[in-house]
């Protein structure tokens, strides 16, 4: 009887998917997560055409955090998150550029006025700390020169991050070259690093970006510090929250002047990553924007997962009291307790969302 000599099919197969097994084990060895940053991993490769405008966006590279190159990198890597590639299309929006006016904050008037137009919202504006959260006792403000933040010890990032953008910053471009992600120095419990994110299947996600400051590169550095990185799934970092950041920047070129405020949802339980800190993987990220150079004061929230969207931005549009329920944050705390109480409980989209842009 002829028997037939080598491998048959059956055993070739089971030879290369032994082999491939084998590979994929020893690729995602030694990662935080192996199955989260295998599954970003799968993803990335069907979802990749959902988003091919980030492809030649300078500011929306993946970051280097899927191949084993990382360990050649630490504090070296050349930042790459969220860019917009709508710096060059804001630009094209207005083409002055200007010298953003850093007004000092001072006391002003009670919170016992009438309800603000833009005629006087300018009296209660000024007061110290304006755009801030409520802020307690023993809370970690780190105040950098256009950012501040409350940094959170146990979660290893910030839960909220404020600052004023105004519409020559958005306006405006400065090139990233020579950006580094760098541990905070003013926390003094210590930032994140790093490190803590190579090889961990997330983004090292911005929460103020690093596209709101593009008059100072001192201003844009300070956007690097860990203690404004969250970890952020790759297509949620350069997809839908990219698209609320470049809607953020047209909306500060067309209104001059934005208050925002944006962070993770963070609570007891969530994942971690870091291999030299316990970062919180977020679920949920939110973002708000007040606007007091209108006729009327407006203000919007919007809340995300932390996961793949290609849903409209309209979608997730929530009332900031949905966020200060979730997050424990009071927010704008310094407004007329009336106006606060009313653009607070709104969803409108109204004044935001128009056919200006």
């Amino acid at each position: 009887m002829y028997y037939r000599k080598g491998l048959r099919w059956g055993n070739t197969l089971i030879l290369l998917f032994t082999f491939i097994a084998i590979g994929l084990v020893l690729h995602y060895r030694g990662r935080t997560k192996p199955l989260v940053s295998f599954w970003n991993d799968v993803k990335s490769v069907f979802i990749y055409q959902e988003r091919s405008s980030d492809r030649n966006n300078p500011y929306k590279n993946p970051e280097p955090t899927s191949t084993a190159s990382d360990d050649r990198t630490s504090y070296e890597d050349v930042a790459s998150d969220d860019r917009t590639a709508s710096s060059k299309d804001d630009r094209s929006l207005l083409e002055k550029e200007g010298i953003s006016s850093r007004s000092e904050s001072t006391t002003s008037s009670d919170d016992d006025e009438p309800e603000p137009t833009s005629s006087n919202a300018g009296d209660y504006s000024k007061t110290k700390d304006f755009g801030l959260p409520a802020i307690g006792s023993n809370d970690q403000i780190i105040r950098h020169h256009r950012i501040t933040l409350r940094y959170r010890e146990q979660y290893e990032q910030a839960d909220w991050v404020a600052y004023k953008l105004l519409g020559d910053e958005a306006r405006a471009y400065l090139s990233r070259d020579g950006n580094k992600f760098v541990p905070d120095p003013l926390v003094k419990t210590g930032s994140a690093t790093h490190a803590d994110y190579t090889r961990s299947g997330y983004d090292r996600g911005h929460l103020a970006p690093a596209g709101d400051f593009n008059i100072s590169p001192d201003d844009k550095q300070e956007t690097f510090y860990m203690s404004n990185i969250s970890p952020q799934v790759g297509d949620f970092n350069r997809g839908i929250w990219n698209d609320l950041e470049q809607k953020f920047r047209q909306w500060a070129q067309r209104d001059e002047e934005l208050y925002i405020v944006t962070g993770p949802v963070l609570k007891p339980g969530l994942p971690t990553i870091g291999k030299n800190n316990e970062i919180a993987v977020p679920e949920m990220y939110y973002k708000i924007a007040l606007c007091l150079t209108d006729r009327q004061p407006r203000m919007i929230g919007f809340l995300m997962k932390n996961e793949f969207s290609s849903e409209n931005l309209k979608t997730f549009v929530v009332s900031v009291d949905e966020i200060e329920r979730l997050t424990g944050i009071d927010f704008f705390p310094k407004l007329p307790d009336a106006l606060e109480k009313k653009l607070e409980s709104s969803t409108t989209t109204q004044g935001w969302f128009s056919a200006r842009n």
